[in-house]
């Protein structure tokens, strides 16, 4: 991968691909540019975009220069974005999509930005600790990624205790552990799971919010209600999985809002 070097002079691991417009597509929990959702999405994007993915920082073979602060992943976005010419298309995921906001809101030229369920549900019950953030980085600092993970999984997300002990048991888990180091980071991301309205209210540019057909009611009603609250933003739903889309039901939605 190439590297480039955020304003703190953290190495920031990059991939360029394709050609057209610039799109920067920034990830959520756990997953980089080598696994997750972005890697299936690039082969279809590089039709009609140049496309950067970047391992954000603690992740792949990206740097982690303490103290974390959201501003810091903010100027990672900035330095992707200098890469790309100076202005480019976003396509964000999950708490990736929440970074996107805070992004888009300091004032980032960041052309069209595309969010998909950005995990605003902080009406949900069993909301996320107070204190996950120290937590993660405590089990983090003692070299336990696995509790981190299922940390993260269970009293972050909020998914049923069963999932992680599945997950022990598949490739997924040991590429969750890899990145577990940035766990910390999404927690404070994600804050208190509430839609932060001045932030969204105060981002004008073209912006689609994005839900799957399949995810629970709580997250559809986060795309939803961030949507609204947007001053220039549409809301679609796709045709997909919990918390997923397929590429190839997502990127005709993201060619059209980019490009026409």
């Amino acid at each position: 991968m190439n590297k480039t070097f955020s304003l703190d002079k953290t190495a920031i691991a990059y991939k360029k691909t394709g050609a057209g417009p610039a799109l920067i597509l920034v990830d959520g929990a756990f997953c980089s540019s080598t696994f997750g959702p972005m890697p299936k999405l690039v082969p279809l994007l590089e039709k009609y975009f140049t496309v950067f993915t970047y391992d954000r920082r603690a992740r792949g073979e990206s740097g982690d220069t303490k103290p974390y602060a959201i501003n810091r992943e903010i100027e990672d976005i900035d330095a992707m974005i200098q890469l790309a010419g100076g202005s480019a298309h976003v396509f964000s995921v999950s708490s990736g999509a929440i970074l996107a906001l805070h992004a888009a809101a300091s004032g980032l030229k960041i052309n069209k930005l595309a969010l998909f369920e950005p995990p605003f549900v902080g009406d949900r019950e069993g909301r996320m600790p107070t204190d996950a953030e120290t937590k993660l980085t405590t089990m983090i600092l003692e070299k336990r990624r696995d509790d981190a993970v299922s940390f993260y999984l269970r009293k972050v997300m909020g998914v049923p205790g069963i999932v992680p002990l599945i997950l022990r048991f598949t490739p997924n888990w040991s590429m969750m552990k890899a990145n577990a180091a940035s766990l910390p980071y999404d927690a404070a991301i994600c804050g208190d799971f509430e839609v932060p309205k001045q932030l969204v209210a105060s981002i004008l540019i073209p912006t689609i919010v994005i839900d799957s057909s399949k995810s629970p009611r709580m997250l559809r009603n986060g795309a939803r209600t961030v949507a609204e609250m947007l001053p220039n933003a549409e809301h679609t739903t796709v045709k997909g999985g919990i918390h997923d889309a397929p590429p190839k039901v997502l990127v005709p939605v993201l060619e059209r809002f980019f490009i026409h």
